[in-house]
């Protein structure tokens, strides 16, 4: 039987890039845009494989009320991270992101694991999204936020909390800009990015990115109902931003730009999740504006102008 392919008479289409590996380390939901769902799919919609660790299975999220929750087992848990560091493919993997956790453990668990990685493979980035909780405290146990803050955060090269984790996890104020610039420099990783901060622009949130370089803001309008998922989201988009190489203004435009867009067109629909697969589109060819601007900070020099 003649394969219909090599049989084409055209040449074959050029073999698309070949980009890093993402180890996505969070929750798993059955039905739903949250945890290694919005992980995964962002990332490999933008050409990254997934290695996929569940750290708790739910039929949904949490933000639909109670429901039955699997946890692994923590020396299965364990025995499963330790054989994937000592794979000779950890040199596919350009970075491990770790989102919500099943429990205080897990926390030392993957903390071995990114040390391993490395280890094995320097050149692995360590992004760690702090999914602990938003407006109106903790989702998770205490135990397991400070699990979080004290072993996973001082690993991480990158960090993506929400304005109300980065004050929890500092103990500073964040009802500014400046102040939420300072309290991302107070945090410890490289970079942080701050979501739902506070912005300059009236009915608007910010997304402010804090680095080496200085510290970025990205404006846009407060959406009011949104759905649950999208730090997951921002998260990925930001993780697959600093893939591949782009400048910090670069990174903060793409990942706040494709991440407001699948919200907005998500409420817009009335959806209660995110609608990733009829606007994923929107995650590798964004059409929201949104406007970039600079931060000074006081005792830092003045920053340089933004690229164009």
């Amino acid at each position: 039987m003649t394969d219909p392919i090599s049989a084409s008479p055209s040449a074959p289409p050029p073999a698309p890039p070949v980009r890093p590996a993402v180890v996505a380390i969070s929750s798993q939901v059955a039905r739903g845009g949250v945890g290694t769902r919005a992980l995964s799919f962002a990332l490999e919609r933008l050409g990254h494989p997934v290695w996929l660790v569940p750290t708790i299975f739910l039929p949904w999220h949490t933000g639909h009320g109670p429901s039955t929750r699997i946890v692994p087992p923590p020396e299965l848990f364990a025995a499963a991270l330790e054989e994937l560091a000592a794979m000779h493919a950890i040199a596919e993997v350009g970075a491990i992101v770790t989102g919500f956790l099943g429990s205080p453990a897990q926390a030392h668990t993957i903390a071995r694991f990114v040390a391993a990685a490395k280890k094995a493979n320097p050149a692995i980035r360590f992004v760690c999204d702090p999914v602990i909780g938003d407006i109106g405290g903790l989702y998770v146990a205490e135990a397991t936020a400070e699990a979080v803050r004290d072993v996973l955060l001082p690993l991480a090269d990158a960090a993506t909390p929400n304005a109300w984790e980065l004050g929890w996890l500092t103990g500073k104020p964040v009802g500014t800009p400046a102040e939420t610039v300072a309290a991302a420099r107070a945090l410890g990783p490289a970079q942080v990015l701050a979501t739902s901060a506070p912005a300059m622009m009236r009915k608007a949130l910010a997304t402010i990115l804090s680095g080496p370089d200085g510290a970025l803001m990205a404006e846009h309008a407060a959406l009011e109902n949104a759905p649950s998922g999208t730090g997951d989201l921002i998260a990925a988009l930001f993780t697959a931003a600093l893939l591949s190489g782009a400048p910090p203004e670069t990174v903060l435009a793409r990942a706040t730009s494709a991440t407001f867009e699948v919200v907005a067109r998500s409420v817009r629909a009335g959806a209660d999740e995110m609608l990733f697969v009829p606007f994923q589109d929107c995650l590798v060819r964004p059409m929201a504006n949104i406007a970039v601007r600079r931060l000074a900070e006081p005792g830092r020099r003045a920053p340089a102008p933004l690229r164009r």
